[in-house]
């Protein structure tokens, strides 16, 4: 019992370093990365000291073709492209200054180019972000709350990581899109139990977001 309680102390602590490094942001700390890290080396850490299967444990390669087998959850993985096309287009339309901040923004990471490299990097950052925030950070977080608060903490924060000083019109433009994507790969990984499937909906909206960046430049 007593094992059981310093590891729930040391997972509030972790969920806590992560949430305290992504309000950083707000001071152009950039330290989103770090709670990433965190986030990702404490679920690795928490399943060997805990000895748990990777089976159940929300990152189980082998249980992604039976998840993807539900029809419904399709659904899910389809809407985060969605909403960033309506993004893409209510900044095309509305606020052209969207597209430049945001291209330089994510181009911090990765450089905006249709390339294996990129698309390499879109991927384990994809990865990185589903298993830190999602099957490590929600998921401890729905054990002491119910799932749609757990959710919407997992996202607010999640959010705050991609927080990035600008006109406050765009910055906020593009915050919003980011939390609702965020809601939804939260909902995925609820339903699916699984981040690789919530990485594949995560992944495929960025690279669908990068596509239509390189479409309007080559247009303009």
């Amino acid at each position: 019992m007593e094992y059981t309680k310093k590891q729930s102390v040391v997972g509030i602590i972790v969920l806590a370093a992560m949430a305290i490094v992504s309000f950083t942001n707000l001071f152009g700390a950039n330290l989103s990365s770090a709670a990433i890290i965190l986030g990702v080396a404490f679920f690795f850490i928490c399943q060997a000291v805990e000895r748990q299967p990777m089976q159940g444990s929300g990152l189980d390669f082998k249980a992604i073709g039976e998840g993807l087998k539900d029809k419904k959850i399709w659904i899910w993985i389809i809407l985060p492209i969605v909403m960033d096309a309506v993004c893409v287009l209510l900044s095309v339309l509305f606020l052209p200054e969207y597209i430049e901040y945001e291209t330089l923004r994510a181009g911090s990471f990765v450089e905006i180019e249709i390339s294996a490299k990129s698309f390499l990097m879109f991927l384990v950052f994809a990865l990185g972000e589903e298993i830190a925030w999602r099957a490590f950070f929600q998921n401890r977080l729905s054990k002491v709350l119910p799932i749609i608060p757990a959710v919407l903490v997992t996202s607010f924060l999640f959010t705050l990581g991609h927080y990035k000083q600008g006109d406050m019109t765009i910055v906020l433009f593009g915050l919003v899109f980011t939390f609702i994507n965020s809601v939804l790969y939260g909902v995925i990984f609820h339903k699916a139990k699984n981040a690789w499937i919530s990485t594949i909906s995560h992944f495929a909206a960025n690279i669908f977001e990068v596509l239509l960046f390189i479409l309007i430049a080559k247009v303009n």
